[in-house]
């Protein structure tokens, strides 16, 4: 049979590691494989984020397994994914690390090849080597070890007869590196003591590697046991015996990092999520996602499209945020327009990110005040708008009306346009008291007056869980909402993007422990 891709009609499975928690770390192969996903069948050590790739209708299925306790067993697994290709659908077996590094993806494809199946294999970073590294442990290195060994840590105690030759891996001379070993630990250095190895010979448990809550700890292979469980380390963690294991003091460089080991709830619309996300997991912080607010259409749609219609009777332009562009010129496409229908204008923003969204369609010369707020603009504006000069303000719904009579105060004829709306995101109460409820929560951030405002209307009753969270704010009139309701924010942007709230939350929380 030809393991061929998919020839449109029939079923094909994709069997992809998804690397080891750290969703940075899928491959791009991975990526693509998730996006062409009819059904997602999925691990418990599969970062969900990774779900985002598939495509709208794409039908997840859960079949988590812990190392002592299987969801669903790996034989239903199997005839899970050959009676899903049945019935002609792409199916991708999302799996943690790498689908042949005791991924028991080889019984799978076993199972598909069975069944005439097509299949192909996409490798995942495994955690045998992810793990170490980010936890400053390389598992060669010139001086320390010329070889590393990948073990199964889950063979069973009470097996008659080992398939672990321990008498030639406790005389091997490079890194050993055992998976899902934590229940067999006490097995592991005892044979390994057995059969010669010094007790004096370092060690490393790396607990959830490559994840935010990773954590390392270091000692002999003769003490490890003791240290690990002073520390309270269990399973998912990955052991490693050697040398190298010792550099991890002088290299170690992701726990290192100044936002590791708080938490952080972001609160932006989900489309608006990633950029901060990103920003804080860069800087070792654990996030939290959720969305509290929706975009929406604003509530007279024809606005919006009268003006881009009839663009040419303006001399200004003036966007307050990135999603006032992105209203702006999806109503543009509509129309079958393109950004040359602002030829002659001048245009103006607020904020580098709105900037940012105009560059995206091709539109740079634009005016920026230097405080990116409604009376920074008009400060701006105000020698250079002539009075009876027509000003379209493609903006938020029921947003402040500063921007607007100030321009009008300057003689400016002023057109305020709602280019969309914003509104309390669904099951955003449940999502935020469940996580504040299950998490230690550092920080919880604010871009908009509308993230506060849904945050108070989410919690209701609840408003007591974020009493110990730190506040912070993008700007003066998000503080000043936040005041509104009795929250007090611990910082506040002095530029007023996400890298400004990015660097408040760095300077107040970051380094402490």
């Amino acid at each position: 049979m030809q393991c061929a891709e998919r020839d449109g009609n029939s079923g094909f499975v994709y069997l992809v590691g998804a690397g080891p928690g750290d969703p940075s770390l899928l491959t791009l192969k991975g990526k693509e494989a998730i996006g062409k996903a009819d059904v997602l069948v999925y691990d418990r050590l599969v970062s969900e984020r990774l779900l985002d790739f598939a495509k709208p209708g794409c039908e997840f299925v859960y079949v988590g397994k812990h190392p002592t306790n299987h969801a669903v067993p790996q034989h239903a697994i199997n005839e899970l994914l050959v009676e899903k290709a049945q019935t002609g659908a792409v199916v991708v077996r999302l799996k943690g690390g790498d689908p042949f590094v005791f991924g028991r993806g080889g019984e799978e494809a076993d199972a598909l090849r069975e069944h005439g199946i097509p299949f192909a294999i996409v490798p995942g970073v495994t955690s045998a080597i992810a793990a170490p590294a980010y936890a400053g442990i390389p598992v060669t290195h010139r001086s320390a070890a010329s070889s590393f060994t990948v073990i199964t840590g889950h063979e069973h105690a009470d097996k008659d007869e080992s398939s672990i030759p321990w008498e030639q891996v406790a005389n091997l001379r490079g890194t050993l590196v055992f998976l899902m070993g934590m229940d067999n630990l006490p097995l592991i250095v005892g044979k390994l003591l057995e059969h010669g190895m010094d007790g004096a010979t370092p060690a490393a448990v790396v607990h959830r590697g490559t994840w935010a809550c990773q954590k390392t700890v270091c000692a002999t292979l003769a003490s490890i046991e003791d240290k690990v469980a002073e520390q309270g380390i269990e399973n998912p963690s990955v052991i490693v015996v050697g040398q190298v294991a010792a550099l991890h003091e002088r290299l170690g460089w992701f726990e290192e990092r100044p936002l590791f080991g708080k938490t952080v709830i972001v609160t932006r619309a989900r489309h608006q999520l990633s950029a901060l996300a990103a920003k804080l997991e860069e800087l070792g912080a654990q996030v939290i996602e959720c969305p509290l607010i929706e975009i929406t259409p604003p509530s007279d749609p024809h606005a919006l499209g009268d003006a881009v219609e009839n663009i040419g009777r303006y001399r200004w332009l003036v966007f307050t945020s990135a999603n006032g562009v992105d209203a702006f010129f999806a109503e543009a496409r509509a129309q079958g327009k393109d950004a040359r229908i602002l030829s002659g204008l001048d245009i103006a923003v607020i904020g580098t990110g709105t900037e940012a969204a105009l560059a995206r369609f091709g539109i740079t010369q634009v005016m920026v005040p230097e405080e990116f707020c409604a009376e920074g603009l008009v400060a701006l504006l105000a020698p250079k708008v002539n009075a009876g000069e027509r000003v379209l303000v493609a903006r938020a719904e029921a947003a402040r009306d500063v921007l607007v009579s100030m321009l009008q105060a300057q003689g400016a004829d002023v057109d305020d346009v709602a280019a969309y709306a914003t509104r309390e995101a669904r099951g955003c109460g449940e999502a935020l008291v469940r996580a504040l409820q299950s998490e230690t929560v550092d920080a919880i951030t604010f871009t908009s007056s509308s993230t506060v405002r849904s945050l108070v209307g989410c919690l209701g009753a609840d408003a007591a869980l974020i009493e110990d969270a730190a506040l912070f704010s993008i700007g003066p009139i998000t503080s000043q909402t936040m005041r509104d309701f009795g929250l007090e924010p611990r910082g506040q942007a002095s530029t007023y993007t996400i890298d400004g709230l990015v660097e408040a939350i760095v300077a107040s929380l970051g380094g402490v422990r």
